[in-house]
């Protein structure tokens, strides 16, 4: 790989990790006390939306636009313009990422910011503030797992194969019957509960978990794109559940096909094994 293409990113890593910690200290400030929660609705869903969402969002995005100016962003609490479209480099921004584990006080929350240029995730940080742990990936430059009082270490995902000895990372919401369906089909013996997906990827770089399988259409750019580099560059694979690449500053936000995250030595037969399920559940790729 081309050491140089990392190093090209080295600016845009370190402004990214300073405001990824910066909006961490922000949201913690937040944390645990009492809090206004609203509802946002968009044309398919309803998120819930707090003062530290804002706050976050706020922090991340004035710090970007004032160190790259010409640069496009699409951030979740900002309005989103075709603006981005036009550019070939543009910010992927999720300012808390796991709403619901903020409100719910039980740590399952993360900042993701990550840049994307021409469509393809370039740089990727993913902060979690409770544990102070932050995840960070050049293209072509591995993935690095930060700790409090520990040199920086680098991340390699599992080897793991045979499904029934592989560790699936799930969501702490209640689970659909369809899920319930997929789980047992592949025989996933094992499984950690988390929210956020740059925590559950988190899982899978740390080799606490080998697989993630998404079936809500319901994730944004700026869920996936941050930990997907985080993923590929540890040696894993993230696409939708069809095999096909996720699609980063196009107009459509949604990842309408769901999710696929995997150690990478799985990946296409997870896939394969997929097909049937998706087929019985009428989904179809659009």
């Amino acid at each position: 790989m081309n050491t140089d293409l990392g190093k090209r990113y080295e600016s845009e890593l370190k402004i990214a990790v300073e405001l990824a910690r910066a909006a961490g200290a922000a949201i913690l400030a937040q944390y645990k006390k009492p809090l206004r929660v609203e509802q946002k609705t968009s044309a398919d869903d309803v998120e819930p939306v707090t003062q530290a969402d804002r706050i976050a969002n706020e922090l991340i995005v004035n710090g970007l636009k004032q160190q790259f100016p010409s640069d496009g962003i699409l951030a979740e609490e900002s309005i989103d313009t075709e603006h981005r479209l036009s550019k070939s480099r543009v910010w992927m921004v999720d300012p808390l990422d796991g709403t619901n584990g903020f409100i719910d006080g039980n740590g399952d929350f993360a900042v993701q910011i990550g840049l994307v240029e021409e469509g393809e995730p370039v740089m990727a940080v993913v902060y979690l503030p409770l544990s102070d742990v932050l995840y960070r990936a050049v293209l072509g430059g591995g993935t690095w797992i930060e700790r409090p009082q520990i040199e920086p270490e680098k991340a390699v995902v599992s080897e793991r194969e045979t499904f029934a000895d592989m560790r699936l990372a799930a969501s702490r919401s209640h689970r659909s019957p369809r899920m319930n369906k997929v789980v047992q089909r592949f025989d996933f013996r094992e499984e950690v509960q988390r929210g956020s997906v740059g925590i559950k990827i988190g899982l899978l770089v740390e080799q606490q978990c080998d697989v993630y399988i998404h079936l809500s259409p319901r994730t944004k750019q700026w869920d996936t794109c941050a930990p997907q580099l985080i993923l590929t560059e540890a040696g894993g694979r993230l696409t939708d559940l069809f095999g096909r690449p996720l699609n980063y500053n196009v107009p459509d936000v949604n990842n309408r096909n769901g999710l696929v995250a995997s150690n990478g030595a799985a990946h296409e037969a997870i896939i394969r094994n997929l097909v049937p399920l998706l087929a019985e559940f009428g989904r179809k790729a659009v």
